[in-house]
C-alpha cells in the first residue's frame, strides 16, 4: 500500500504474487435474516427521545401490562418489546403511537436482531404475574416471632378458600393440558 496526496493506494501485487481471493478492507458482516415466525411475539421499538426510560416505554404500552409486556433495551433509542402472544405483538404492531415508532422483528434494525438472537432463550412470552396471597408470609412470620394473628376467623376462612380455588384452578389448567396432548376432549 502506498500513499499519495494523503490517500492509501493499492499497488498491483509485484510479479509471481497473486491478487488475495478476499478482500478484506472492504468486508461488511451478512445481514441477520429473522423470519417473522422466529420470535413472533417480539417487536423493536424504535426512533423515541433517548431521554426516554423504561417506565417511559411502559406508559407508551400501558393497555398490554395486564396480558403481559417487557422491554429489553438495544440501545438509547431502540429496544425490543416483548408480548404474551403474537396475536398481542400484531396488535401493538398496528396501533400508532405518537412518540415511539414500532416494526417487527424481520425488519428491525441489526443491532435490535443481534440482541435477539443473542437474548432468544430470555425473550420468551411475558406471562401475567399470579395471584399472590399474604397466608404463608403471615404464617411465617407469627410464627417465627410466637405471637398469635389478629386475623379473624372469617379472613382466614375466606384466604383458605381463595387459595384453594387456586389450586383447583392449577389443577384443571394441567389436566386440560394433558387431555389436549392425549387428544382427549
Amino acid at each position: 500500500m502506498h500513499t499519495y496526496l494523503g490517500l492509501s493506494v493499492r499497488s498491483p501485487p509485484p510479479a509471481g504474487l497473486q491478487e488475495p481471493r478476499f478482500d478484506y478492507y472492504n468486508y461488511s458482516p451478512a445481514d441477520l435474516d429473522l423470519s417473522d415466525s422466529e420470535l413472533p411475539h417480539v417487536i423493536e421499538i424504535y426512533d423515541f427521545p433517548p431521554e426516554f426510560r423504561t417506565e417511559d416505554l411502559l406508559r407508551v404500552f400501558c393497555s398490554y401490562q395486564k396480558k403481559g409486556f417487557d422491554i429489553k433495551w438495544v440501545d438509547d433509542t431502540h429496544a425490543l418489546g416483548i408480548f404474551s402472544s403474537p396475536i398481542t405483538a400484531r396488535d401493538a404492531l398496528s396501533t400508532k403511537h405518537l412518540m415511539v415508532k414500532t416494526c417487527p422483528l424481520s425488519q428491525a434494525t441489526r443491532a435490535a436482531k443481534i440482541k435477539a438472537r443473542a437474548y432468544a432463550e430470555f425473550l420468551q412470552p411475558a406471562k401475567e404475574r399470579p395471584e399472590t396471597s399474604a397466608a404463608l408470609a403471615r404464617r411465617l412470620v407469627t410464627g417465627a416471632l410466637g405471637v398469635r394473628s389478629n386475623q379473624s376467623k372469617a379472613e382466614r376462612e375466606a384466604e383458605r378458600k381463595q387459595l384453594q380455588a387456586a389450586r383447583e384452578r392449577k389443577r384443571l389448567e394441567a389436566k386440560q393440558r394433558e387431555d389436549a396432548w392425549e387428544g382427549r376432549g
